[in-house]
């Protein structure tokens, strides 16, 4: 992530350090990083169970903007898990009930709200947005189609996904590690739109896909670049792979490492 010059970024007003105030506590993380939050632009396609829990972190972090993509309107099978629609929505569009939802909780947020679901056709213009992908789309042509945008974009990517009680995630730096083709090259042959969910598995990969946002935007910590993080809450294990770039990558096999 190309990161603006220190005089670039927006300053913090009186109210930003009362409400950030216990967060730049964090001994490497401070006002310059809190600067580099408010001066991000954050795209999260889906925003249900787990895309609702990653712009609920970020806009409580103190992210300056979020691009939301996320079609259709509320089903009652949704309130399971996403945390950013009410009972009394049902029906309506589900972008409205997430806007509403966030600037209740941080009225200082700019958000772009699209009221469709990303995929090849719109792909390029609404990565354009950001400064950063979060992806937590179920479907993989959603998937491939911000991977390949982030990747000829140069954006950093973090990929979230969860079935049932398992989560995975990681974050692609374009040119420096694997995307998400070089994993997954082709779809699972048997993954379906409707799958089983525990809504609280959701909310556990969406908060550490916003942890790993904010550590792409902040240069705090290490981030899974590189590495998959698999976890499976049935008995609670947490287990780190090395991840490879592939050669023949579609989307990334021709960059070089100094793309």
């Amino acid at each position: 992530m190309r990161e603006s010059p220190i005089e670039h970024l927006p300053s913090l007003t009186d109210v930003d350090k009362s409400v950030y105030e216990w967060q730049m506590w964090i001994h490497d993380f401070g006002d310059l990083a809190q600067r580099k939050l408010k001066g991000a632009s954050v795209l999260v396609s889906r925003v249900g169970g787990v895309g609702g829990a990653v712009a609920y972190e970020l806009a409580a972090s103190g992210v300056g903007k979020l691009v939301l993509a996320h079609g259709g309107n509320l089903k009652p099978s949704d309130l399971n898990r996403q945390l950013l629609m009410t009972h009394d929505w049902i029906g309506k569009p589900r972008i409205e009930s997430i806007q509403r939802r966030l600037l209740e909780l941080n009225p200082r947020l700019e958000i772009v709200a699209i009221d469709t679901n990303i995929h090849t056709a719109n792909a390029a213009e609404i990565v354009r947005q950001a400064d950063i992908v979060v992806d937590c789309a179920p479907m993989f042509d959603e998937r491939f189609a911000m991977n390949q945008q982030a990747v000829l974009q140069g954006k950093p990517l973090v990929e979230c996904s969860m079935y049932e009680l398992e989560a995975q995630i990681f974050s692609v730096i374009p040119g420096s590690s694997p995307c998400l083709r070089c994993l997954f090259p082709d779809p699972p042959p048997n993954w379906k739109r409707q799958f089983p969910v525990l809504g609280a598995v959701s909310g556990m990969v969406g908060c550490l896909g916003a942890t790993e946002a904010i550590k792409l935007i902040t240069g705090i910590g290490k981030p899974l670049i590189g590495r998959l993080l698999k976890c499976d809450l049935r008995d609670m294990s947490f287990r780190t792979y090395s991840a490879k770039r592939a050669a023949n990558c579609i989307d990334c096999g021709h960059l070089s490492p100094a793309d």
